[in-house]
């Protein structure tokens, strides 16, 4: 009997390989420590416009509407995402940030500027115009990935994966699963657990009683509405190289609300809880020379991109299986 392919990691690179691969009629294993809190954010953005020079990633174009795809088919099958298609709002400070933003914009993006008094809600003062991308919006990252998580039909295993090759995964208490095909889809624990290098950034949530705005809001850090209330965001902290708990100094704490306020005011919106989660950035995508598949280092572009890279990846998966392989 084939064996299963084992995908390591259970965030959104890994839930969407095994719901692709599981599309596919392929049997799969999902490895999950339960450890991949960037993939449990309350509201993630889907959102082209990068940063704040407006840098477009490759694909993007492509990435979004394949979400917004997948999304509305998981919805059609009965699963509950939370989720906004309501538009992306990116203001800027001056005429040379805007500048910049036109630089980097491909043909092809669905975006207009719009003054700020045009904005259908209030905007904080200062602000040179603002970027409207009615294409983008927001997901509940949480909801969103055990979706795929639930429709891949794949067998989960609550363990840490101390070691593997294309062919075998071993647990932390000494099992050894054989598989079809490895694909490690570990973020930032995942990455550091296993040395593989990468650049990790922490980002703090606060979560809010209501939205401070009906659509998100970006430059710096970001408000947007969540499944329950609003959520001001952003990823701040020095970059590090490995993974370490995450925690908000009070300085930090004090950068974040300024920011919230910079962009839309605040004033009746109450916090109610945090939210802390460390990004990988360094994607590496495809299969290595030991034979092992990664999908891996999506940094702040998981729900943008992740789930086009996992069904081009699946698909090369599924093409190397045994018995799939191209006859000589």
């Amino acid at each position: 009997m084939t064996p299963p392919v084992v995908v390591i990691g259970g965030g959104i690179a890994g839930a969407s390989v095994a719901y692709v691969l599981g599309r596919a009629g392929q049997a799969v294993t999902m490895i999950d420590a339960g450890i991949h809190a960037a993939s449990t954010v309350p509201s993630a953005l889907l959102n082209p416009v990068r940063g704040q020079a407006g840098r477009v990633p490759d694909r993007a174009l492509e990435g979004l509407p394949f979400t917004w795809a997948l999304l509305r088919e998981l919805a059609a099958a009965g699963h509950d995402i939370p989720h906004g298609a309501t538009g992306v709002y990116r203001p800027v400070p001056d005429a040379k940030t805007r500048a910049k933003f036109d630089r980097h914009r491909p043909d092809g993006l669905n975006a207009a500027w719009r003054r700020p008094a045009e904005v259908p809600f209030p905007l904080s003062a200062g602000w040179e115009a603002v970027l409207h991308l009615p294409e983008g919006g927001w997901v509940d990252g949480a909801a969103f990935t055990q979706a795929l998580r639930r429709a891949s039909g794949a067998a989960v295993i609550r363990a840490r994966a101390t070691d593997w090759t294309a062919d075998r995964v071993t647990l932390d208490d000494g099992s050894v699963l054989p598989a079809a095909a490895v694909i490690h889809c570990g973020g930032a624990v995942g990455a550091s657990w296993a040395s593989l290098p990468g650049t990790h950034r922490a980002g703090t949530m606060l979560l809010l009683d209501r939205p401070a705005t009906p659509a998100p809001v970006s430059f710096g850090a970001y408000l947007a509405p969540a499944a329950r209330g609003g959520v001001l965001g952003a990823t701040f902290e020095a970059p590090a190289a490995q993974w370490g708990p995450e925690v908000l100094p009070l300085a930090s704490l004090g950068w974040l609300l300024g920011k919230g306020a910079a962009l839309a005011p605040l004033a009746g919106t109450r916090i109610t809880g945090t939210w802390r989660g460390t990004r990988l950035s360094g994607l590496s995508a495809g299969r290595d020379g030991d034979g092992v598949w990664h999908l891996r280092g999506l940094g702040s572009q998981g729900f943008l991109l992740g789930p086009l890279l996992a069904a081009e990846l699946a698909a090369d998966v599924v093409r190397h299986a045994p018995g799939n392989a191209p006859r000589a």
